[in-house]
This record gives structure tokens, C-alpha cells and sequence, in this order.
């Protein structure tokens, strides 16, 4: 009678021990991931993990950069500013809503890696040709991506009508107008997560936008003496 053949185990390598933790996190949260439990999952002593990454801190960092991976940051054959940012803004939407654990740690990483650099990178380097400040980049990216985060956060929950419903019946119309015609009009509408997140994207772009307009080289600022000349000229 033949021997069966066992299928060989793959190597243990450090992008294998990362998209297991991935994986993990995504099936079972964050809060499950230990090296013994990756261990488990990968068939190894946990002590053969530290080959690969030097720690959980580790671990987590290279995790983090397998998600800014998936982000897409190639630049599109034309299009203005505003539009490389808009598609980069859906792209990172779409991956977080798929790794939703990623969000807390993306900020808190000790030592980014290269894919983490890079969208940093085009990013940055897509605000400041189109003309903005190294400030005013800095500020344009951080509400971008603040918005990006906090929306993936805010809508991992799937009940929103049924929330929506509970508000309804709660609440009184004579004391919550406002709250009562937004939440009618969205149980109307139904729920649309992507209008609800370009809708608000837009109306960011935009304001990032006219911001820009006004610091132009050729969109001149009045200066102090123009303006103390002028309030002159109105007394």
C-alpha cells in the first residue's frame, strides 16, 4: 500500500507571520493576537516567530504597512489634485472598512514601513505640487485622513436603520426637530454609506480647495498697509 505523501508546510517568513496576523485580527479582532495564538495558527512554536519580527510592537507595525499596501497610491495619467486625493481617500475607505482594527494602531506606529512611507509620501508630494504650503499640506492631510478614519469607525456597525428607527420612536418632534427630519429623510433615503462618505469628502475637497485659491502666488493678499489704507479711506 503507498505512503502518503504529506504536502510540505511553507516557509516561515516574515510576509507569511504578518498576513496570518491580518488575517486573524480580521476574523477574530485585534484584541485575539498574541505570538502563542499566531503560533498556533501557523503550526510553529511561538519562540520561531522571533526570527522573523522582533517583538509584537513589531508584528503590529508590519501589519499596519501590509494595509497601507493595499491602498492604492498610483498616480492616475491626468487629473487635477483634488481628484489623486479623492481616489486615494475611497481607496483607503475601501480597505479599512475590510480592516477596521487598523485604523487605532495606523497613527501609534513606532517605526512605519515602506509601504506606510510611500502613501505618506505621494500624498504630501501631490499637495505640495499642486501648491500648497508644507503647513497647509499638513493640515489638508490630516482632515482628510481624519475624516477617512473616523468615518470607517463610525459606520462598522450595521444597525443603522434599526438605530434610526429607535430614534423615531424616542424622540420627541416638538423638542428634536432637526433630529426628527435628518433621521426621517434618512430612513427615506435608506442607508448609503459611500454617498454619505463622498458627499462629506467632497464638501472637504472643496473648502481644502478654496483654501488654496487664496494662497496662490497670483491670487494677491492684501497687505497690512493695504489694509490700514483702506479702513483710512473709509473713515
Amino acid at each position: 500500500m503507498p505512503r502518503s505523501v504529506e504536502t510540505p508546510r511553507p516557509p516561515l517568513t516574515r510576509h507569511r507571520i504578518l498576513s496570518a496576523g491580518v488575517d486573524l485580527a480580521d476574523r477574530e479582532g485585534i484584541e485575539s493576537l498574541s505570538m502563542r495564538t499566531l503560533g498556533t495558527v501557523l503550526g510553529v512554536q511561538a519562540m520561531s516567530l522571533y526570527n522573523h519580527v522582533a517583538n509584537k510592537e513589531d508584528l503590529l507595525d508590519g501589519m499596519v504597512d501590509l494595509i497601507f499596501a493595499e491602498i492604492a497610491l498610483s498616480n492616475p495619467p491626468t487629473g487635477d489634485w483634488k481628484t489623486i486625493i479623492r481616489q486615494r481617500a475611497i481607496s483607503a475607505r475601501t480597505v479599512l472598512s475590510e480592516h477596521p482594527w487598523a485604523v487605532a494602531l495606523m497613527d501609534s506606529s513606532s517605526l512605519p514601513g515602506p509601504a506606510t512611507m510611500g502613501h505618506f509620501e505621494k500624498v504630501l508630494g501631490c499637495l505640495r505640487q499642486a501648491g500648497f504650503s508644507v503647513e497647509r499640506t499638513l493640515h489638508a492631510y490630516a482632515v482628510i485622513f481624519a475624516y477617512v478614519y473616523g468615518f470607517v469607525l463610525a459606520f462598522q456597525d450595521d444597525d443603522h436603520i434599526s438605530n434610526a428607527k429607535q430614534i423615531i420612536e424616542a424622540v420627541g418632534p416638538a423638542e428634536f426637530p432637526y433630529a426628527i427630519e435628518a433621521t426621517t429623510y434618512y430612513l427615506q433615503r435608506g442607508d448609503d454609506q459611500t454617498q454619505d462618505f463622498l458627499g462629506g469628502l467632497d464638501l472637504i475637497l472643496d473648502g481644502i480647495e478654496r483654501t488654496l485659491a487664496g494662497i496662490q502666488p497670483n491670487s494677491k493678499r492684501p497687505s497690512r498697509e493695504d489694509r490700514k489704507s483702506s479702513a483710512s479711506r473709509r473713515a
